[in-house]
């Protein structure tokens, strides 16, 4: 089996990279796994957490506007977080990133459970941000120290690493909606603090176990040539590639993070306890169902486009293709907003059938997304590549998340929706430079 990097030292016309410990040929597979598996558990909690969270405070009667603040340090966050985490996994190795990704979040948990319901709601608002905030950062080095660690691991024929990626982010995603389904269950079942409490003991466990058993094949410490200043690349491709992604991920979460759940919670909840336990159930599994089917498809990515043995330049074409299927989905749905004039079983219906759409087109042009910023991405700056790539995808969800509340707030659904599909509009505008 074929690796990205050789073992040893790699030096192209005497720059570049020193990789200080790579996987051998043995067990490149190995590491991947461990790599995975601790991608996953770091995504079960995150899913969770975004649906504590956002459930929780909706019930309590936080605006749209609100809801959506408590997200946006969040997406701050990881904003910085991925151009700083290229430069910290290049000087202190992906292992090291992963670890701090993982107990950050332990450490947000924990803080989270101190949250006084006595509180007003300024103070909430802001200690929940900062805790979000926290999240935020180790979301993002968990993400850079794995998706980096596949460039370097997977086998170069074949197509391996646009399989070894669509699985990666694909089963990631689906763990995530089961995360987001658990968080929905252990609010109705536990309660709030019970819930943050268990999964940060939970995932300390985790964090023992990886540490104790990650082979020796995650790669090591990386030194570049480049300092601080190399944030941004100089390949015109990544940085396209990363505008489209900023608006992709800018058109699922204008209605993904506040529009969407709450206009659920008002059609499925009558204000009782017992019928708020019942909306948390159904909110949360159908976001969990619509995560996980488009995890499902992320995988399968390389199946459906046909990728073994295809050039670069074919796959390019198809992620433009897709792109441009997307935008007309969204706009579709919000004229049905407007016409329905309201909540209503025949709306609800649709915007699930529709979300569904959505979610299978998406899926596609995110699986492929992520295949062509490795593949453009070189070698020897890897994780400022990814790192600039997962900026740009923060940057487009915190768009995403400031206008779900305002547009859902100022113009309801059909307003949120709309704006979805003008940002996949973007989306496909910028792929198209990519030819």
């Amino acid at each position: 089996m074929g690796l990205c990097l050789p073992a040893g030292r790699h030096r192209p016309h005497g720059r570049g990279v020193v990789v200080s410990r790579v996987a051998t040929r043995a067990d490149p597979l190995r590491a991947y796994a461990a790599v995975t598996a601790a991608y996953w558990a770091f995504m079960l909690s995150d899913g969770a957490l975004r649906m504590l969270v956002l459930l929780h405070f909706n019930t309590l009667g936080f605006t749209p506007v609100q809801l959506a603040w408590l997200f946006l340090l969040y997406e701050v966050a990881g904003i910085v977080t991925n151009l700083a985490a290229g430069w910290l996994a290049a000087r202190f190795g992906l292992a090291a990133t992963l670890y701090g990704g993982l107990a950050l979040q332990i450490g947000a948990l924990a803080a989270l459970a101190q949250l006084d319901p006595g509180w007003g709601v300024a103070a909430s608002v802001a200690f929940v941000m900062a805790v979000q905030g926290v999240s935020g950062v180790a979301k993002d080095l968990a993400k850079m120290s794995s998706k980096s660690a596949v460039k370097l691991l997977a086998p170069s024929e074949n197509g391996g690493l646009f399989r070894w990626v669509a699985v990666l982010t694909g089963s990631k995603n689906a763990v995530k909606g089961l995360g987001f389904f658990l968080g929905a269950a252990l609010l109705a079942l536990a309660g709030f603090q019970a819930a943050v409490w268990g999964m940060a003991g939970v995932l300390a466990l985790i964090l023992i176990a990886v540490v104790l058993f990650l082979p020796a094949g995650l790669p090591g410490r990386m030194k570049s040539d480049e300092g601080w200043s190399g944030w941004r690349s100089k390949d015109a491709r990544v940085n396209r590639l990363s505008l489209a992604r900023m608006f992709l991920f800018g058109a699922r979460d204008v209605w993904f993070v506040v529009g969407i759940p709450v206009y659920f919670q008002s059609v499925l909840s009558d204000g009782t306890a017992e019928g708020r336990r019942e909306a948390f159930f159904l909110i949360g599994g159908f976001l969990a169902l619509w995560i996980i089917a488009y995890g499902a498809v992320q995988a399968l990515a390389p199946r459906l486009l046909g990728r073994k043995g295809q050039p670069e330049a074919e796959t390019t074409r198809k992620a433009i293709f897709w792109s441009g299927l997307l935008v007309p989905v969204p706009w579709v749905l919000a004229a049905a907003a407007w016409a329905a004039d309201g909540p209503s079983a025949w709306l609800t219906a649709t915007l699930i059938g529709g979300l569904l759409v959505f979610g299978f087109v998406f899926a596609v042009n995110s699986s492929v997304h992520s295949y062509l910023i490795l593949a453009f991405g070189s070698a020897r700056r890897i994780t400022r590549d990814v790192g600039f790539y997962y900026m740009a995808n923060a940057a487009g969800r915190l768009i995403g998340t400031l206008l779900s509340g305002l547009t859902y707030q100022i113009g309801g659904l059909p307003l949120c929706l709309a704006t979805a599909g003008g940002m996949a509009l973007a989306s496909w505008l910028a792929a198209r430079r990519l030819a």
